[in-house]
């Protein structure tokens, strides 16, 4: 068996040839999220179906935390139509995720960026054959207390300038002349997070280089409380986990080039169309091809592709297109879940 082709996006470029041509335990929950997740679930129509007590067993999910709340979602929807099937869904971030998955510990790995290549390795050496679905698209945002009046945006060089190994800036003055002699405290992902590694990759120039001098996290929730609580705060997480705390945040324009006044902020229109750059980004499901020897999970994943898109946007991201020549549609996961099948 070969594994799927990870695609990898290198920044504006790679995203733009994609849209254009083409917690510290893995128990712990976005508590919010998950309530959007579930209400989600509850407001999407179950097009009149009885509920099927036959099909039972288990599906184990674990990673992302910015793909927790879809996952979650369409799990709370599936076990209304199989309430014999018992769905987990964990966050231990994309690298734990990983971790897990690359021993065969689980079914499903949520991934906010693509297998990376000694994760992969590792999954050969142990056996751990693997399929790869994109699911949607999402746009990393940068985000500062709702009280800052003098930042609006910033260009990717003042945010590598902000967050690389090294940094200098301790107030919003040394950013920039015209801010406040105010600091800056910072928050963000833990490294185990796909997010960090995407954010660092793009901004700063190589996976996992950062300053450390922050308060990590793997719980988002943690991490917009900081900044909540902070008017000099600056953090940076999922598009999702934004737009559900609008009122006390907000999310900064993000200028690819020298000229902060060309930022583009993010929204659903400026994520799908690739203007959102470089932080927008495709969200994965990784699937343990000896899964789906089991019927449970050939039917959660059949329907996590029917039903996910509306849930997608239902939890605030971005669905992908459904078919046409583009890298990633739902046409293209399908075509993959039923060739893993077939093997």
């Amino acid at each position: 068996m070969t594994d799927q082709s990870s695609f990898r996006f290198q920044g504006a470029i790679a995203l733009s040839a994609w849209l254009f041509i083409g917690l510290s335990g893995c128990s712990v929950k976005s508590t919010e999220l998950s309530n959007q997740a579930q209400a989600a679930a509850k407001s999407s129509s179950s097009r009149g179906t009885a509920p099927d007590i036959s099909l039972k067993g288990t599906v184990e999910a674990d990673g992302s935390s910015t793909v927790y709340p879809i996952t979650q979602a369409v799990a709370e929807e599936f076990t209304k139509l199989h309430p014999a099937v018992a769905v987990r869904v964990n966050i231990s971030g994309t690298g734990g995720g990983f971790k897990r998955f690359k021993e065969g510990d689980l079914d499903i790995c949520d991934a906010s960026r693509p297998i990376l290549d000694e994760e992969r390795a590792a999954c050969i050496k142990n056996k751990v054959s693997f399929i790869e679905l994109p699911i949607g698209i999402d746009g990393i945002s940068v985000v500062v207390n709702a009280k800052n009046t003098w930042c609006e945006g910033l260009t990717v060089e003042k945010l590598k300038k902000l967050w690389e190994p090294g940094s200098t800036v301790k107030t919003w003055n040394d950013l920039d002349p015209s801010y406040p002699n105010e600091k800056i405290v910072l928050y963000g992902p833990d490294t185990d997070s796909g997010t960090f590694d995407y954010f660092t990759e793009v901004i700063c120039g190589k996976k996992g280089k950062s300053r450390t001098d922050y308060t990590p996290n793997s719980n988002d929730n943690v991490l917009i409380q900081g900044v909540q609580g902070n008017a000099g705060a600056l953090g940076y997480f999922g598009y999702a986990y934004y737009v559900l705390n609008k009122d006390t945040l907000r999310a900064l324009k993000i200028a690819p080039g020298n000229d902060q006044a060309a930022g583009i902020a993010p929204t659903d229109e400026t994520i799908l169309s690739g203007k959102y750059s470089p932080l927008s980004r495709p969200l994965f499901l990784y699937v343990n091809k000896r899964s789906l020897a089991r019927p449970e999970i050939i039917s959660f994943l059949q329907f996590y592709l029917d039903r996910g898109p509306s849930l997608v946007k239902e939890v605030h991201y971005i669905p992908l297109p459904e078919s046409g020549n583009k890298a990633f549609t739902y046409k293209v996961s399908r075509d993959r879940l039923q060739q893993g099948i077939d093997d």
